[in-house]
């Protein structure tokens, strides 16, 4: 399977994945259809679809599947029907900042960055806790703008008329108090029981590898790969941000880091020695992602013990 997908063969195209995940979010959402999970299903099909064309926007995937592949098991493990609106809203929002942020064209993305800051508000009215993408995008923009200072004045510009006209409409509805929910606040108490979260201990681990693989040959790669890379190691490290501080058992918020984390794992097969090692390695994957769907609707450590 593994030498499968990593030719460019056409029974695994894009529409084939979208179909598939269009399957998906019409399966986990049938039994619980009504006005807003149908606007839920919506943003978060839109936003993982448009995940599919931001591998080759990225351009790390080299024109294989494997990363396709792994993202829809990704997507499989971590959906689910009644997914919050505002984790859906901000897997649309996020989709759409990130095909901004990967052009190739300094013209068109200064003229976006306006529009870029509106999404970063909207995105922060419906789901405040991923204040931590705000930072990622700032980052790539001081590292990557030849007019920093310009650029963020857009990019605030945006963020704060969004901000300004909701609170103003609001205030004109007759809302007068400030909802403190507009302040994520950290929990003291950190989780205390990981299932089923360790199932996904071999994902973390090829992650750790392949970061690990990348910086032993850094010097080795070229600066475009450098770049791109250090761009997804940005993106998932401040994402991790988000789900460490306040995740929970909400385990939707791993759909935040499904792109990235299926690029780096299948980099971290794609360098594996042997034949036998990458298509192991594809497998205990997929495996560990099928445990973990599983074991969040059932109790797998009793179902063993019977």
């Amino acid at each position: 399977m593994f030498r499968l997908l990593s030719n460019e063969i056409k029974i695994f195209s894009i529409p084939i994945y979208i179909g598939v995940l269009f399957l998906m979010v019409i399966g986990f959402n049938a039994l619980n259809f009504n006005t807003v999970e149908a606007f839920s299903g919506l943003f978060s099909f839109t936003g993982i679809a448009l995940g599919y064309f931001l591998f080759n926007k990225i351009g790390l995937n080299y024109n294989r599947h494997v990363p396709f592949f792994i993202y829809t098991f990704i997507v499989f493990a971590f959906y689910e029907g009644n997914l919050d609106i505002g984790i859906a809203f901000n897997l649309f929002t996020n989709a759409f900042v990130l095909l901004i942020l990967t052009t190739g064209e300094e013209v068109f993305k200064k003229n976006y960055y306006l529009i870029v800051g509106a999404l970063l508000a909207l995105g922060y009215l419906f789901l405040p806790t991923v204040w931590a993408f705000t930072i990622f995008v700032i980052i790539h923009l001081i590292a990557t703008s030849d007019k920093i200072g310009l650029n963020i004045f857009r990019l605030v510009f945006g963020f704060m008329l969004v901000l300004l006209s909701y609170f103003g409409v609001m205030y004109l509805l007759g809302s007068n108090s400030f909802n403190p929910a507009y302040l994520p606040l950290i929990s003291p108490q950190f989780q205390e029981n990981y299932y089923p979260l360790y199932f996904l201990l071999s994902v973390l681990l090829m992650v750790f590898y392949a970061v690990a693989n990348h910086f032993i040959h850094f010097n080795k790669k070229s600066p475009i790969s450098r770049f791109k890379y250090t761009f997804i190691l940005l993106y998932t490290l401040t994402q991790s941000i988000t789900i460490f501080l306040y995740m929970g058992t909400v385990y939707e918020y791993l759909l935040f880091i499904a792109l990235p984390v299926s690029i780096i794992v299948s980099r971290a097969l794609r360098f594996m020695p042997k034949y036998w090692m990458q298509e192991l390695g594809l497998w205990v994957v997929v495996l560990s992602l099928v445990l973990f769907k599983i074991g969040t609707f059932l109790d797998i450590k009793e179902i063993i013990n019977l």
